[in-house]
């Protein structure tokens, strides 16, 4: 039950958490709708504020105009490219080839820029490895940015009037891009935390699916079971003995109400079934079937019987008995609990025939709810005929008052 319970709470907790704005993301998430690519663009623009020197060079009346056409076309072309990088890869990864061809493009802009218009466009590299860290897996990554801050260097070992501002790029270039890539692994990582609790949200709504449908068969087994002995009995009763046939109509209204009550509690999730109340409605679903009950040593109280273990016995006493009444043909049924060694054994034994094979869903969700408190369900013919079905669950005498070791 423990993971039954955890995974309850974990859906709860996804659908109680679940605040983010519309003009808000999270982070490697691609933006849902216009508001949040604007609101991305704009963090990421705001670091092209250290592109004011190749736009001063341009602007100002350093080149022909020749020259200024190719170097707009070119600076155009760049902040594309790396706007193509940062802007959609963080969000939806794009393929490898396609990474390279762009960070290739984006050296050599830098490579044929700075050659070419002179010094202040050596800042294209420091864009270069922040791309770099962006894009490239860590490995390759630390590889590929010292190597672009040596392309850096060189180029401005061979520029006039680079030699001054050279440190200023080389240490941004190296801690931009190292960044950048520690950036890249947030967002991986938490791409990975998403992934995970999309999985707890679905595991969690199956457990809940389950749990419904183990207790749905079990209650409405039972309690149709019951409806239908009565009524039956009704209908012999009816035409001579009126009033035990409305005793009959009687016990029937009684059991749907009880019927309707525990359906609400198991949608509801607090159904907790004990043995003493199912012990009572055995009594009663046998007498109805005309089937004798021994309860042997079933009354014994069990103080110290953890409440997930006790109900996991009781669902088990419910569909023995179900399968009893439903399929069994006895004409006798015995109930025991036993304690052989750390362990608690439900037994419920029959002299008619049990249920045909294959098991129906009965005993595989009473096999399932027992394996949920660490127990195991064993039926099969007795020794003498008939058949039985033993629920073990584990018994510890060690338990402190929350349930725990």
């Amino acid at each position: 039950m423990a993971r039954e319970r955890y995974l309850r709470r974990a859906w709860r907790s996804l659908r109680e958490n679940d605040d983010t704005p519309e003009f808000s993301m999270g982070i490697g998430v691609q933006p849902a709708n216009r508001r949040q690519s604007t609101v991305k663009l704009l963090w990421i623009s705001i670091w092209f504020a250290y592109l004011a020197a190749p736009v001063e060079d341009l602007l100002g009346d350093h080149h022909t105009a020749v020259a200024d056409a190719l170097g707009w076309a070119g600076f155009v072309a760049y902040v594309a490219a790396y706007l193509l990088l940062v802007f959609r890869h963080t969000s939806r990864p794009m393929e490898q080839g396609r990474i390279a061809l762009l960070l290739g493009m984006l050296m050599a802009l830098a490579t044929v820029l700075s050659l070419t218009l002179g010094a202040a466009w050596l800042v294209l590299y420091v864009y270069a490895c922040v791309a770099c860290g962006a894009a490239l897996p860590i490995r390759q990554a630390r590889t590929a940015i010292p190597l672009i801050t040596v392309v850096l260097v060189a180029a401005g070992f061979g520029l006039p009037g680079a030699h001054d501002f050279l440190p200023a790029l080389v240490i941004p270039a190296l801690l931009g891009g190292f960044a950048m890539s520690g950036v890249r692994q947030m967002v991986l990582t938490a791409r990975a935390l998403r992934e995970a609790r999309a999985t707890v949200a679905h595991l969690a709504a199956n457990e809940e699916r389950l749990r419904l449908a183990r207790d749905l068969h079990d209650l409405l087994g039972h309690s149709l079971s019951l409806i239908t002995l009565k009524s039956e009995l009704a209908g012999r009763m009816l035409p001579g003995r009126p009033e035990q046939a409305a005793q009959q109509v009687a016990d029937i209204e009684r059991v749907s109400r009880q019927a309707l009550v525990d359906v609400r509690e198991a949608v509801s999730g607090f159904r907790r079934p004990t043995l003493e109340a199912e012990i009572a409605g055995a009594r009663t679903a046998l007498a109805a079937a005309g089937i004798a009950l021994d309860t042997g040593t079933a009354a014994a109280a069990h103080a110290d019987l953890p409440p997930d273990e006790e109900s996991a016995l009781a669902w088990a006493l419910r569909e023995g008995v179900t399968n009893v009444v439903r399929h069994s043909g006895a004409r006798r049924c015995r109930v025991t609990v036993e304690e052989p060694g750390a362990e608690l054994r439900l037994t419920v034994a029959d002299d008619g025939g049990g249920p045909a094979r294959p098991y129906g869903n009965g005993l595989t969700g009473l096999a399932e709810r027992l394996a949920l408190v660490g127990g195991r369900l064993e039926t099969g013919p007795g020794p003498k005929g008939g058949f039985h079905l033993r629920a073990y669950v584990p018994l510890s005498r060690d338990r402190g008052p929350d349930g725990g070791v």
